[in-house]
């Protein structure tokens, strides 16, 4: 009897910690140097400001028509009360895409959320961005393509 509640509760663990990797798993995309990136809109979402970000490569592919490069980052910093929440990043990789089955494949872009401080924040769920994201295919997966289109620099 005490051997198959040990059994229960090993497995019972088990399924947590597999569970939670589906919630809070690490990625290939990493935190960008913010100040150097194109600031290239802003969306108000309610008391939420999201100042949305990228390289001025990617700002001027999306002009010509070409595909974002690799190694771009997509910065969304999240602001809440005049102050930084968190920093939403998707990173493109040459391959990345194989990291995930098709049912999650955002071609080769990954995505995570980091605190203010920086550092992952292994709450967030990621894979819910990439279903999010996928509907946006036609436009390098992001929802702020046209803006990034629109986009002069000056």
């Amino acid at each position: 009897m005490v051997r198959a509640f040990a059994m229960a509760g090993l497995v019972s663990g088990a399924l947590f910690f597999v569970g939670m990797q589906v919630q809070a798993e690490p990625t290939r995309a990493t935190m960008p140097d913010i100040a150097k990136l194109v600031h290239y809109t802003t969306v108000e979402r309610g008391e939420v400001t999201e100042h949305i970000m990228t390289t001025r490569a990617a700002i001027e592919a999306v002009k010509r028509g070409e595909p974002i490069p690799n190694g771009t980052h997509v910065a969304l910093v999240d602001y809440r009360d005049g102050k930084v929440f968190r920093y939403f990043i998707m990173e493109k990789g040459e391959g990345w895409g194989q990291d995930y089955g098709e049912d999650r494949r955002t071609a080769d872009w990954q995505f995570q959320w980091f605190k203010p401080d920086g550092t992952i924040n292994m709450d967030e769920n990621t894979a819910r961005c990439q279903r999010c994201h996928t509907s946006r295919a036609d436009r390098e997966f992001l929802y702020t393509f046209n803006d990034m289109r629109r986009f002069e620099f000056e």
